[in-house]
């Protein structure tokens, strides 16, 4: 009784062929950080007043600089500090007043004020964010939060679509398709004149690129053997934070968020090319009862890897090819399954809510937009170690569930924390983004653990799409609380994962656990464990049988 497991090990369970793949695939990280998270640096939001006609013409005859122009701007009580008014002006004509070039501080109580009639000065010219291009601050501030939920709709709709599509259809023409579409919507989002049809290309490009990455993280997962599976999807993510640290870098240099987005797209052309470089997965082939092909893959694989097949696919096991379509019922129908599927929801929920929304934080919350998301990235690496140090040794729930607890208890303290003791506040709020990247890359690979071959994509993209719906909340959450209270969407942030790690302790250990095949899997893992114990002890008792009638004899 043959199974794929047993053929991947006789072909190499990570042998040259996967290797290659690996280092492939990764590259796909890199670029999807930077349509993840790049609204920090394409939509940065600078301080800013109103445009004053008059205002500007005084600057220019008495050679004033911003700064000393901005007296004239009026002065708002905001959370109980003085700071220049960002959305109302002076209803004066400054050239028919007494200002001169030399007069100090006017005295400008009972002057009338208005809103701004004539667009924003900014006071960070040299970068252009779509922000500063289309005015989307104060009465229009909230159409920055729909840049981003727009993307994480497109992820929402594509964790569907795609979701059937690479189970239907397969991985690899998935990825294809992804790329296709990811081109074409990034580029047009870089050139359209207006703000409605960059929304309308941001969800494409959303649907197009999480779709490809999924399918392509499942696959990935599919063709290594089960003792690499964890190190290979975690190193696969680690690639996202890699991406993380190469944006601020990109963003330095290239200070038009269009130009920023070019180069956010470009790679997707080369990834064209893995059509030819990538095989079609044979777990999923032999899903669909297509097992030549899959045995021609395997043995393409066996060769790459200097390895040779004595194994065939003559004997599958009947489970292997029960199911040759998925469908959304599977993932509630039976208990265990169902239960799977609403605590990983969550989770996927609260990851994305809190991840993004510490990441997008780093823009509000003053100080060096560069250096600050730069540090904030690196904090990311000790969470792929970590991972890959606790997780053979305790497990996946345990790791899993504290990242979460770490996450949240750390987003609660840093609220509390007064600015005065920045450092303090700044290692506390990086133990919370350590946390929570742990706990995001654990909740991907645990998900393709949990999960049947026939409706493990399906699975996965269906739980993310709470990852998007979290991604929707997220900026509203933000930016609309923060207005309140700047530290008030971390208590929301802690409250949520402190909730995710208590769930987390309901989910099976999936340490060591061959990659499930059917439902019966799932529900009764058990049962099928003894069921092959006994086929083993079975095949012994025969083998001796035969051994003794040949002594006999």
């Amino acid at each position: 009784m043959t199974t794929f497991d047993d053929l991947l090990e006789e072909a190499g369970p990570f042998g040259r062929c996967q290797k290659r793949i690996f280092s492939l695939v990764c590259l796909l990280s890199l670029p999807f950080a930077g349509v993840y998270v790049g609204i920090v640096f394409q939509g940065f939001t600078p301080d800013h007043w109103c445009r004053d006609p008059s205002v500007v013409d005084k600057r220019q005859v008495c050679g004033w600089s911003q700064a000393e122009s901005r007296r004239l701007v009026p002065v708002v009580n905001s959370s109980g500090v003085l700071q220049h008014s960002s959305c109302e002006r002076y209803e004066v004509d400054w050239n028919a007043s007494a200002l001169t070039c030399d007069s100090q501080q006017p005295n400008l109580t009972g002057f009338p004020i208005t809103a701004c009639k004539d667009g924003w000065e900014y006071d960070y010219p040299d970068r252009k964010s779509f922000v500063t291009e289309f005015d989307l601050v104060c009465s229009d501030g909230w159409l920055v939060d729909m840049y981003q939920s727009t993307l994480n709709v497109g992820f929402l709709v594509g964790s569907f679509a795609f979701g059937f599509f690479a189970d239907r259809f397969g991985r690899k023409i998935s990825l294809l398709v992804s790329n296709i579409i990811s081109i074409i919507a990034g580029m047009v989002m870089a050139a359209v004149p207006n703000y409605i049809s960059i929304l309308v290309c941001r969800t494409i490009f959303g649907f197009s690129v999480k779709g490809g990455w999924m399918a392509t993280y499942v696959l990935l997962t599919e063709i290594v053997g089960v003792e690499y599976r964890r190190t290979v999807g975690i190193l696969f993510q680690m690639f996202f934070s890699v991406g993380v640290l190469v944006l601020p870098l990109l963003a330095y240099f290239i200070t038009d968020w269009r130009w920023l987005q070019v180069a956010i797209t470009a790679p997707y052309f080369l990834f064209m090319s893995y059509y030819w470089f990538i095989p079609e997965s044979p777990r999923w082939l032999i899903s669909q009862k297509k097992c030549s092909q899959a045995l021609l893959i395997t043995e393409a694989m066996a060769k790459e890897n200097k390895r040779e097949l004595t194994k065939n696919f003559e004997t599958l096991t009947s489970d292997e090819v029960e199911h040759t379509s998925a469908s959304l019922l599977d993932l509630i129908r039976t208990p265990n399954m169902r239960k799977h599927t609403l605590i990983l929801m969550f989770n996927w929920f609260t990851s994305a809510v809190v991840y993004q929304g510490l990441i997008m934080r780093v823009g509000i919350a003053g100080g060096n937009v560069y250096i600050d998301f730069l540090i904030a990235g690196l904090v990311e690496f000790p969470a792929a170690f970590l991972i890959l140090f606790t997780i053979e040794r305790i497990g996946r729930r345990l790791p899993f569930a504290t990242a979460n607890i770490v996450a949240g208890i750390s987003c609660i303290i840093t609220a509390f924390i007064p600015d005065s003791m920045f450092w303090l506040k700044t290692i506390v709020a990086c133990i919370g983004r350590l946390g929570i990247t742990m706990a995001f890359e654990m909740v991907v690979f645990v998900n393709t653990e949990l999960y049947p071959t026939f409706v493990r994509n399906l699975g996965v993209s269906v739980c993310s799409t709470l990852c998007d719906v979290g991604g929707i909340v997220s900026s509203f959450l933000l930016y609309r609380l923060a207005v309140i209270w700047l530290e008030l969407p971390l208590i929301i942030f802690g409250i949520v994962a402190l909730i995710a790690g208590g769930l987390v302790l309901l989910l099976p250990e999936t340490k060591g656990v061959p990659l499930p095949e059917t439902i019966d899997d799932i529900e009764f893992p058990n049962w099928k464990k003894k069921t092959e114990e006994k086929l083993q002890v079975k095949k012994l008792l025969i083998s001796h049988l035969t051994k003794d009638r040949e002594t006999t004899v």
